[in-house]
């Protein structure tokens, strides 16, 4: 059908308005401060073909491959066989789920008893059981990292409030009261985006909204295909690498070439590490989400919804059986480092390409700590999601001591800290002076967090990565710093790998820091009066100041 411009405008912005509504109210409605403070969820409105129309902006990692979740839960359950009430849910990283924790919802939505469309959500979970509270970072398999949900189909009136599938979780989880209230908060959160979608087809027809959903995704596509073809022709290769496996001290590389031709890009991770023992390894999805989300943030401006539209100019592969591709039942659970990596080498490719338009490596490293608790009245577990310093650009500095550009969590308060945990308390909450990388734009400032251990039977997990391996500058920007994680006890100074897990004392003091980003540009070029400013705000001291063309030494 011929779509009004007017028409196609109001209902192309209703549906991003009601995505971020749905976003808003997933947090909103959340128990667990990973999913309330953090905001460690998502939220999407999907065609009724499953294919992403519009989305909140929450993280990147966890939507950028919703539709392709979607789709082997449509294989086995027919769209045209749902009933009213009816679910998808699935987290099983080998049946194109991201990992365990990750928990996607998917609600049909009908309008005179067809679907036009579905509602989906999807929350990292505190707690779905595993061989330890909230990780397992010594997991050898899948299997050992929690409850895996493979494709299903449930129903809200018979499966859930008392039914199967909410006695199934429960049954498998340490911490009911916030993980049952976090899945109550997604089935809220899909309810608001099937309203608003019911409320948009009666308003305008069913017909004009499935047309504007088709429209959304075209436009998307032809504004990123207009912003490919502004980029040189030509393969240019990129590479990074997380630090260890956690085992053995080598590092684990990661390799890409990227192909521009016209207005296409393929995304070939040929040469990457083989998979691992460990929990580094990245489903195939969350690599797709990490490349995709590197080429969007380099090439297109921002006002470009990022949906099925998007993604249809890029390819992206990757060897079945290596880090970013694993063979089954490989541990997944800490896939954000690997999937970290393959961004910041899909950056330092596309820097020969398009040096003006990219972002210098960032300490671009999830930092998940995990403090938990076996009391008389069960456990509480509390997890973090810690980001670091970004890295800089042609234009700025890098932002200080925020979330990774895929993750884009939020640092939780320490008045939330409190409010809900009684078996520690923060003591120092600071940025890192003198943790950024040197250039015309200096690397974002690292943080860390202090805490002191106030009960017995406490555990610290964790998994992180750049405690060996600083991030580099760009165009002869500086480096930034690494991250470190140490128990202070009786004058000594236990030092954990960034892969690892520990019993804690009472008294203990935990310390978790981490790293700068990397510099953009020549220091010798930066501005005497920002050198000064950073030195008044303590962000900087002041024999750095005085010496800022003189690389800082790499280390924590």
């Amino acid at each position: 059908m011929t779509l009004d411009p007017v028409d196609y405008a109001i209902i192309s912005q209703a549906l991003i308005a009601a995505a971020r509504e749905m976003g808003a109210k997933l947090v909103r409605s959340a128990y667990s401060t990973v999913l309330r403070e953090a905001r460690d969820g998502s939220a999407a409105l999907l065609d009724a073909r499953g294919n992403t129309v519009a989305q909140a902006e929450l993280i990147p990692m966890q939507l950028g491959t919703i539709g392709h979740i979607f789709q082997p839960c449509a294989a086995l359950y027919p769209i045209d066989t749902l009933e009213e009430d009816d679910f998808f849910a699935i987290n099983d990283p080998y049946s194109g789920g991201q990992h365990l924790q990750d928990v996607f919802l998917f609600h049909p939505i009908f309008v005179a008893g067809k679907v036009i469309g579905f509602s989906a959500s999807v929350a990292h979970h505190l707690d779905l059981g595993g061989g330890s509270p909230g990780l397992n970072p010594f997991a050898a398999d899948v299997y050992a990292e929690g409850l895996i949900i493979p494709p299903m189909k449930w129903n809200m009136k018979r499966d859930w409030h008392g039914g199967n599938f909410e006695r199934l979780l429960r049954a498998n989880v340490r911490v009911p009261h916030q993980t049952m209230g976090d899945f109550d908060a997604q089935m809220a959160a899909n309810a608001i985006g099937a309203a608003r979608m019911r409320e948009l087809a009666t308003r305008y027809g069913s017909e004009k909204l499935t047309a504007v959903m088709a429209a959304l995704q075209d436009y998307s596509e032809a504004r990123m295909r207009a912003a490919i073809r502004l980029v040189p022709d030509g393969t240019y290769r990129g590479e990074d690498a997380v630090d260890d496996d956690g085992i053995s001290d080598a590092p684990l590389p990661v390799r890409v070439a990227v192909t521009v031709a016209g207005d296409t890009i393929a995304i070939d991770f040929a040469g990457t590490s083989p998979q691992v023992g460990c929990n580094l390894n990245a489903p195939f999805a969350s690599t797709i989400s990490a490349a995709l989300s590197a080429v969007k943030a380099a090439l297109t401006s921002p006002d470009i919804p990022f949906n099925a539209g998007a993604a249809r100019p890029v390819t992206i592969s990757a060897p079945h059986g290596s880090l970013l591709n694993p063979r089954h039942p490989a541990p997944v659970r800490a896939r954000m480092e690997a999937c970290y990596r393959a961004w910041n080498a899909t950056m330092k490719a596309l820097a020969q390409a398009v040096p003006q338009q990219v972002v210098a490596p960032g300490f671009d490293t999830t930092t998940v700590g995990v403090l938990s608790h076996l009391g008389r009245d069960g456990w509480s577990v509390y997890l973090e999601i810690y980001g670091g310093g970004l890295g800089a650009t042609a234009g700025s500095d890098g932002c200080d001591a925020v979330d990774g550009p895929l993750s884009n969590c939020s640092n939780t308060p320490v008045e939330a800290l409190d409010q809900d945990f009684t078996f520690f308390r923060v003591l120092e909450y600071s940025l890192r002076e003198d943790s950024c990388g040197a250039g015309t734009h200096r690397g974002g400032l690292g943080f860390l967090r202090r805490f002191e251990i106030i009960a017995d039977n406490v555990q610290i997990a964790l998994y992180s990565d750049r405690f060996r391996r600083a991030p580099e500058g760009l165009l002869g920007g500086g480096p930034g710093t690494t991250g470190f994680c140490e128990i202070a006890r009786n004058g000594e100074r236990i030092r954990l790998r960034s892969k690892d897990k520990a019993a804690l004392r009472r008294g203990d003091i935990v310390t978790i820091a981490v790293g700068g980003g990397g510099g953009y540009g020549e220091p010798a070029t930066r501005s005497p009066a920002h050198i000064d400013t950073d030195r008044a705000e303590g962000l900087i001291s002041a024999h750095r100041a005085a010496h800022w063309s003189r690389p800082q030494h790499e280390g924590s």
